[in-house]
Order: C-alpha cells, then sequence, then structure tokens
C-alpha cells in the first residue's frame, strides 16, 4: 500500500475528532499548513462547487455568511467584494490564516453548537463547504443557523455523504420543512475532491440548498 501524503493524514485525523476543544487544538496546530499539505495537495473542490450554487441561485443576496470558513477557500472562489461576507470558525488560528488574505469584513470566533447571539442576524446568504463532516458537526446546528439569516436567505450547506447518511440529515431537513421553517430543499452530490491519485478521490458531498421562510 502507498504511503500516506500529508493531506491524507490531516483529514482521516480530522475525521477522528471528537469535541469542539479537539477541533481547536487540532486546526490551531495544522493552520500554517491547511491550504498547501490538504486543499491544494488533494484538490479540494467542495468550495468551488458551494461558490458555483451560489451564482447559479443567488439574487444579490448579502452579506454573506461563510460558516467554517477556514482559511478562506470559499470567499476565495466566490471573489465578492470584502464588504459582502463574513467567516465564522472554532479555530482562532485559521481565522488568522483568513484575515491575513484580506477576504473577509469581518471575523468570527465561534462553536456552532454554542450561542450565536454575537453574529448578525441579517444575512443574505449562508454557506458551508467542508464543517459538516466526521468528526465536525452533526445537522443540529442546522436550526440554530437559521437565526443568522433574513427571510429569503439562500442556504447552501456542504455535509459529507456518509455523515450525511449516517447523521440522518435527511430527517432534521424535513422536520424543517414540515415545521415551514425552510422551503424549496434541494439536494445534489458533488465530489469532494478534483485529483484522482489518492484513497479519498471518490469521496462525495451532499450539497444542500433551500432558503428560510
Amino acid at each position: 500500500m502507498a504511503q500516506k501524503t500529508a493531506g491524507q493524514e490531516l483529514l482521516e485525523n480530522a475525521y477522528k475528532l471528537k469535541s469542539p476543544d479537539d477541533n481547536v487544538a487540532y486546526y490551531n496546530a495544522f493552520a500554517p499548513t491547511y491550504d498547501s499539505d490538504f486543499a491544494a495537495q488533494l484538490g479540494w473542490n467542495t468550495p468551488h462547487v458551494i461558490a458555483k450554487a451560489y451564482f447559479a441561485q443567488a439574487k444579490g443576496e448579502v452579506p454573506i455568511a461563510d460558516i467554517g470558513c477556514g482559511t478562506g477557500y470559499v470567499a476565495t472562489e466566490l471573489k465578492v467584494p470584502r464588504e459582502h461576507i463574513d467567516g465564522m470558525d472554532i479555530s482562532p488560528e485559521m481565522l488568522a490564516i483568513a484575515a491575513g488574505k484580506n477576504l473577509y469584513r469581518d471575523l468570527y470566533e465561534v462553536d456552532l453548537m454554542g450561542s450565536l447571539d454575537k453574529i448578525s442576524n441579517n444575512y443574505g446568504a449562508v454557506l458551508s463547504a467542508g464543517t459538516f463532516t466526521h468528526g465536525h458537526l452533526g445537522p443540529e446546528p442546522l436550526r440554530g443557523l437559521l437565526t443568522i439569516a433574513r427571510s429569503g436567505g439562500l442556504f447552501i450547506i456542504g455535509v459529507n455523504q456518509t455523515h450525511f447518511d449516517k447523521e440522518n440529515f435527511s430527517s432534521v431537513l424535513d422536520a424543517l420543512v414540515s415545521e415551514r421553517k425552510i422551503a424549496h430543499l434541494k439536494i445534489e452530490r458533488a465530489n469532494n475532491y478534483s485529483k484522482t491519485d489518492h484513497e479519498h478521490s471518490n469521496d462525495h458531498t451532499m450539497i444542500v440548498h433551500y432558503r428560510k421562510v
């Protein structure tokens, strides 16, 4: 068996995280090499898919909340003026890398399993590329994230496919539709990675689209 690359090891160890504190410590440690050892090495494709979906559906919905923004890949793909997008992440070191790229209006250090009170509540769009996955977030924050968007706000959330099935995201989304919290629900599948030379080349993300009622 071929030796695992640094990117594969980073990904697989991230999937084993158990708590918010684990996530903070882990991402703080590899923030300086996240872009080179993970995103570039594996060909992380989900931010591109999220940005493409936003432009296909958005009708001028700004400002944008980039949930789990990391070092800023979604903002890089969107190429919108920094005044139109804010980033949220649990890792201060990842946020520091994003800040250095001058991509965001504001950056928030926040645990999405806790209070979102310090975040604005007028976002026109809420996007997320990589934080709903193994070792990170299940479907529980989806309900709370509705509070930061205005009525009609566009949501485009990427969820690792096996995590989506294991954590039963479908039932949570269906409940939100039944409660008339969200509408126009659509779910599509996309490749996680553009490179085909590693063990995770066939991993997929479920791209979940809906609007807040």
